[in-house]
């Protein structure tokens, strides 16, 4: 027994022309992926520990940090810091250090601020020390590309046997988009770029297909269906009736994330907060940048083998 849902973010039986705006769409992505390549190379993205090496310190001072007194001990002491920030509490601070060239090098530093804290800022107590290797961190930066390029060659795979050739193709153009504004995002925000941030791109990118395959397979089933009709008109119709589910999801994923974002703390608002940026550029791709690429693709191929139906059949055609 079917049952007819209480509440719908989109009218039953909507029309809009999504595709009268492609052009727009295509330029308006092109231009932000160029703005973010850009930024990768300046200023570039924040390296967190992981991909950059060095030592990163957290500690704890017995009332809210004061910055300035901070860095001053440490370069009283001839300790040259890479960054002094807030890490949550006012009364928790991240000290980075850069890449030691031994163990024995590490445990020094870390003596050497430890002695300095002590001296002008009584009270404060190291909680954790992280160090990585510069070797280390640029087999990890390998490793985080690595595992973008197999999920990217993964989606090809899956959306080309599941589909056309020019569902994937649309597809993976769509994601590598997604992902450099994701990166340019990143870049601008000033995020810290870490293994953390290679997750939370493979959750958007696992996201952004998820949403793309939903439209996509409507569309495949209207091909189908309405054997006359033009792909532009079909293409409006397959988005309007999946509009309805594209934005439930993505609002129930974006409010779930938002407190996250917001109250998380800086273990993981960043990754909240790529999420929730993700989704948004998702959810609007697989409008505006999946679809029309398909209907340039697929305009003259898609139809190559289907067979005209009758004419009763075609006047019973929706109006595109």
């Amino acid at each position: 027994m079917f049952i007819k849902p209480r509440f719908r973010l989109v009218r039953e039986g909507t029309t809009i022309q999504f595709m009268r705006g492609r052009f727009l769409g295509l330029l308006t992505s092109a231009v932000l992926s160029t703005a973010s390549v850009v930024l990768f190379f300046y200023p570039g993205l924040n390296l967190g520990i992981d991909f950059s090496g060095g030592v990163v310190m957290q500690v704890r001072t017995e009332g809210p940090a004061n910055f300035n007194q901070i860095r001053a001990a440490l370069a009283a002491e001839h300790i040259q810091e890479q960054g002094v920030q807030r890490f949550g509490d006012p009364n928790d601070v991240l000290i980075r250090l850069g890449a030691q060239a031994s163990e024995a090098g590490t445990q020094q530093a870390v003596e050497h601020v430890r002695a300095a804290l002590e001296k002008s800022v009584p009270g404060t107590r190291i909680l954790r020390t992280d160090a990585v290797g510069a070797s280390v961190s640029a087999e990890l930066f390998r490793n985080g590309l690595l595992a973008l390029g197999i999920s990217l060659l993964m989606i090809l795979v899956y959306i080309w046997f599941r589909f056309e050739w020019q569902f994937a193709v649309g597809a993976v153009v769509t994601l590598i988009l997604d992902i450099t504004k994701a990166i340019g995002f990143l870049a601008l925000m000033r995020i810290e770029f870490d293994l953390v941030m290679v997750a939370a791109i493979l959750t958007v990118l696992g996201y952004s297909t998820n949403d793309k395959v939903v439209v996509y397979d409507r569309v495949r089933e209207n091909l189908r269906k309405y054997k006359t009709m033009p792909l532009r008109a079909l293409i409006d119709l397959s988005i309007n009736e999946t509009l309805n589910r594209t934005l439930g999801t993505s609002m129930t994923v974006f409010l779930a994330s938002l407190p996250l974002a917001l109250f998380g703390g800086e273990s993981i608002s960043g990754f909240a907060w790529v999420m929730l940026f993700g989704i948004v550029v998702g959810t609007s791709s697989s409008i505006f940048i999946a679809a029309p690429i398909l209907l340039l693709l697929g305009e003259h191929r898609l139809r190559r083998d289907a067979t005209p139906a009758p004419t009763a059949k075609a006047k019973a055609t929706p109006p595109s």
